[in-house]
């Protein structure tokens, strides 16, 4: 994925001063800042560690035969309901409102976006990412919510201190979706960042 999104860039000729990703996305911008297609990444609540023990080899082998069977999706989508929509975002930390909760539920009645994900999931590896961090040019800002279920913050605490220009901003009282939960208050702290890079 990252690997396409480097040749539009490049076919495009862009010449991207920021990238600002959430989880998974964050990834895909620091390898993009890696391959010098930015000078500044933020990320909020960064998916910037592998799955550990077990759940690291049972879960890609999992999410490949799951995303290879064209039943799956189209099973997961028609059996999403309130329920499952609720108990996915309770697992994230973060507190939605109504609107947000339903549409999550519509992403999920989506087999079109159930089907990406698992394969995303399905080819999600961070080696050579973790590996190289250290030599990253871009600057780097990590927004860390403090109440993440999905992606602890002491994921971005470690990956700050392997980055050369890398900087944490802790944020109290948010869940992975933080962005979703306070709009105004992350695109401030996003602002800032951005301020302060320039």
């Amino acid at each position: 994925m990252a690997a396409d999104l480097s040749r539009l860039i490049a076919q495009e000729d862009w010449h991207i001063q920021a990238i600002i990703g959430h989880s998974a996305g964050a990834a895909l911008a620091l390898k993009l800042a890696l391959d010098d297609r930015t000078e500044h990444v933020i990320g909020i609540n960064a998916a910037l560690l592998n799955f550990e023990g077990v759940a690291g080899w049972l879960f890609p082998i999992m999410a490949k035969a799951l995303s290879i069977n064209p039943l799956t999706a189209r099973m997961v989508a028609a059996t999403a309901n309130a329920g499952s929509a609720r108990r996915l975002l309770d697992g994230t930390g973060s507190v939605l409102d109504d609107e947000g909760r339903a549409l999550y539920l519509r992403l999920m009645r989506d087999r079109h976006h159930v089907d990406a994900t698992l394969a995303m999931m399905a080819q999600w590896s961070l080696d050579r990412l973790i590996a190289d961090m250290s030599t990253c040019k871009a600057r780097v800002d990590l927004i860390a919510a403090e109440n993440d279920q999905t992606v602890s913050p002491e994921v971005s605490v470690d990956a700050v201190k392997r980055l050369p220009r890398g900087h944490l901003h802790r944020v109290p009282g948010l869940g992975h979706l933080a962005h979703e939960e306070d709009a105004e208050r992350i695109a401030e702290l996003i602002r800032d960042c951005l301020t302060q890079a320039a």
